[in-house]
């Protein structure tokens, strides 16, 4: 795999911080259903993004891929989940497990793929696109 997928973890951070820092101050404004919602996509998308990228990157080292996209995961949870109540919280914080949990089986079963790697970054980007839109219109 090549050395140069590394550049997706920043993007992925970054567009998630600029989703966060925008939710952030719209927050009174979201109900708590788009709330939830926002929250797993973003959870969702940062742990599928991280256990993916992690596991083509270092492909025998399945234990920690999983750890590090769980954690990744269940933090972004409790942090977007926290922008509106306890219960988006903890959808948020079981989502981003989830999704820790699957993200490196996908990606070791879709090892060597640059193009599935791609699709997957334009559908956390879209998705969190997607994400501050609807946080746009309410």
């Amino acid at each position: 795999m090549p050395e140069w997928i590394v550049v997706f973890y920043p993007i992925n951070f970054l567009s998630a911080y600029v989703l966060y820092i925008y939710l952030y101050n719209r927050r009174k404004q979201i109900g708590f259903h788009l709330g939830m919602n926002i929250t797993m996509v973003a959870a969702g998308g940062l742990a599928l993004g991280t256990g993916i990228i992690f596991i083509n990157i270092y492909p025998f080292y399945f234990l920690e891929a999983t750890l590090f996209s769980v954690i990744i995961g269940g933090i972004s949870g409790i942090l977007f989940g926290n922008l509106f109540d306890y219960q988006t919280l903890l959808s948020g914080y079981i989502t981003g497990l989830m999704m820790g949990i699957m993200a490196p089986m996908v990606g070791a079963s879709a090892y060597e793929g640059v193009m599935f790697l791609f699709m997957i970054e334009i559908f956390i980007l879209s998705s969190f696109c997607i994400a501050a839109s609807s946080a746009y219109k309410t």
